[in-house]
């Protein structure tokens, strides 16, 4: 057993076994009948939803292949354990970018599908499941079952947002998006509590590609839900002519903080001063993709910060019809009990329906924050916010959960008796054996 296997969290710690495959077109590997097996790419999962504590990990790296690409379509085919970062230093030049893409760009493609991740695209496009045409799934019998809209249909909507569960993917093939540069046309508008956040909102969706807001969790009372409201679009043709844009290099944290580093007293002080960080209400910049779509990627080991007891991340989705209030009683108890997040975002999903069984994303507001580890009253104050969530009708994200309970898991993603007639029956982890224990 090694624990070098671990989540961006860096809570719980595990031990793995770890299994390996040659290449794409290897059997799958033995695995002894009392233990699981569970396919890792780069663990950027903030919780447990890709450990196997005392079992098998499969890494997925080494399936870093390009198959095929067509500039003309932007249909690009690879292996799964391709990350995007190495899709857009091949794509970009070539005037493609990824339909959709989280904070980071140190995930892989299969990490993407078994999350069904989403990005500040939402209300326009979807998750990266809404662009994916077709993958080939290995199964624990030695099966491989090509998944499309139209082959193997009940198993390509299990496995997208599957939590790595229905087997391995070994590669997968999904449309990019045009761009005509590298470059994003950004604004910041400053919002002074949650109303002035729908309203931006609403304004924005239909002319910005791209929306997300920072959110200050500490504020209180007339300051509730204050914020910077981001949005932004690919620059147009006329920017073709620019060769560079400065990103503003990278930095590395080099030891972890110490645990009382970040309090109620310092994150405070950094909201206050990153909510004032511009002069003015309003600002306009074109700047490069990399600090539009990554701006933590820049700093390396970030999660140190934490210390070493690790964080936990906690996003939840809640229905417009309880939006509102639901997330003013979730600002107003994170906000009253101390635990606040310097890292809080706050955006709208839009109407297009989820493609996964246990997907996401759903139409409404999503809030998510960054807690230090910090014992069993944060845990507390987590199981408060999921009955908030739970009674507007929304759901808690897998990929950022440690600590979800069975229950709730239930009550957030009422398909999942239907998922397990597609799960494979040798795949398993530390989320799945928490959230649906008996199975």
């Amino acid at each position: 057993m090694t624990p070098a296997y671990q989540s961006w969290g860096r809570f719980p710690k595990a031990k793995h076994s770890p299994l390996y495959l040659d290449s794409r077109f290897s059997d799958f590997p033995d695995v002894e009948n009392e233990r699981n097996v569970l396919p890792y790419g780069i663990g950027r999962s903030y919780g447990d939803s890709c450990l196997n504590d005392s079992n098998y990990i499969l890494p997925m790296t080494h399936l870093s292949r390009f198959i095929s690409f067509d500039r003309s379509s932007g249909i690009l085919m690879c292996e799964s354990g391709m990350t995007f970062e190495d899709i857009i230093k091949y794509v970009l030049p070539q005037g493609w970018f990824l339909p959709v893409t989280p904070g980071t760009k140190f995930i892989t493609v299969g990490g993407a599908i078994a999350n069904d991740i989403h990005g500040k695209n939402h209300h326009c496009d979807g998750t990266f499941g809404h662009h994916l045409l077709r993958f080939e799934l290995l199964r624990s019998d030695g099966q491989r079952l090509l998944c499309s809209r139209t082959q193997n249909t009940p198993y390509f909507h299990a496995t997208i947002g599957g939590l790595g569960l229905t087997g391995v993917i070994t590669w997968a093939e999904f449309k990019l998006k045009p761009v005509f540069n590298s470059f994003i046309t950004q604004e910041v508008v400053r919002f002074r509590n949650l109303d002035e956040f729908f309203v931006l909102s609403e304004e924005s969706e239909s002319e910005y590609a791209y929306t997300v807001s920072w959110v200050d969790c500490v504020a209180k009372g007339k300051g509730l839900g204050r914020g910077l409201f981001i949005r932004g679009n690919h620059a147009s043709s006329i920017m073709s002519h620019v060769k560079n844009l400065k990103s503003g290099g990278t930095r590395s944290v080099p030891i972890d903080f110490p645990g009382w580093a970040l309090n109620s007293l310092s994150v405070k002080i950094f909201n206050n001063l990153y909510y004032r960080k511009q002069f003015k209400d309003f600002k306009r910049t074109t700047i490069s993709y990399d600090p539009f779509f990554y701006p933590l990627d820049s700093i390396h080991h970030w999660n140190r910060i934490y210390g070493k007891r690790g964080f936990l991340q906690w996003q939840c989705v809640v229905p417009f019809a309880d939006g509102r209030d639901a997330i003013q009683e979730l600002l107003g108890r994170i906000a009253k009990s101390g635990y606040g997040s310097f890292l809080a975002v706050l955006k709208t999903f839009g109407k297009m329906p989820a493609i996964g069984m246990l997907s996401f994303p759903k139409e409404g507001v999503t809030l998510a924050l960054d807690f230090p580890m910090a014992g069993p009253k944060l845990f507390q104050l987590l199981d408060e916010l999921d009955g908030i969530v739970g009674n507007a009708g929304g759901a808690i994200y897998p990929a950022k959960d440690a600590r979800m309970s069975s229950e709730s898991f239930q009550k957030f993603f009422p398909r999942v008796e239907e998922f397990l007639q597609y799960k494979d029956p040798k795949f398993s982890s530390s989320l799945w054996r928490r959230v649906h224990p008996t199975k």
